[in-house]
């Protein structure tokens, strides 16, 4: 690659990596077009991209944001996935889906999720990281639960009282009627 291919390739990745809230290094062994095409798709939803990369240009960006993986992280056939943190973390569920680990042809390498870099196995742990909806979902049920224990107490006592007199009025052999018109 010539100096002014290999600069423009450097200032490509720069502006791509810049603002990325996370970032996953991906292994990438003998995927077809129409499956990284499928992948692409699936990641687009989430908010994430992904990019095949020229290793030593990727490392010597990443460097320049103060990132440093291990020496077994880029080596190969590599693409590194980013996006926002939300996006990382839909990639990583869509990456360690049961039909990618069946083909074996994907692997999470390592990760990064803000400025902290992460192994391989707690770069696939994110995907058991709720999503924002589900969060929100939790904290609404968390928020609401005492409220609800309140309102629940609160309609158990009238309830309880006319189930008392009911039952006193069935143990008399009355109907409530007789005894409004005895009293």
């Amino acid at each position: 690659m010539t100096n002014l291919l290999k600069e423009m390739v450097t200032r490509e990745y720069q502006r791509e990596f810049k603002d990325a809230g996370g970032m996953l290094v991906v292994s990438m062994d003998r995927v077809t077009v129409v499956e990284l095409e499928k992948l692409r798709g699936d990641l687009a939803k989430g908010g994430a991209r992904l990019r095949m990369v020229r290793n030593s240009l990727a490392r010597r960006v990443l460097a320049e944001r103060g990132v440093e993986f291990g020496a077994d992280v880029l080596v190969g056939n590599v693409g590194i996935v980013y996006g926002s943190a939300e996006g990382v973390i839909h990639a990583a569920k869509s990456l360690t889906s049961a039909s990618i680990k069946k083909s074996g042809k994907l692997g999470v390498r390592a990760g990064l999720l803000e400025s902290q870099v992460l192994s391989a196995s707690d770069a696939a742990a994110l995907a058991g990281v709720p999503d924002k909806l589900t969060l929100r979902g939790k904290l609404v049920g968390l928020i609401a639960a005492p409220s609800r224990g309140l309102v629940t107490v609160l309609a158990a006592s009238p309830s309880g009282l006319a189930r008392l007199l009911q039952a006193r009025v069935d143990q008399a052999g009355g109907s409530p009627a007789d005894e409004a018109a005895a009293s």
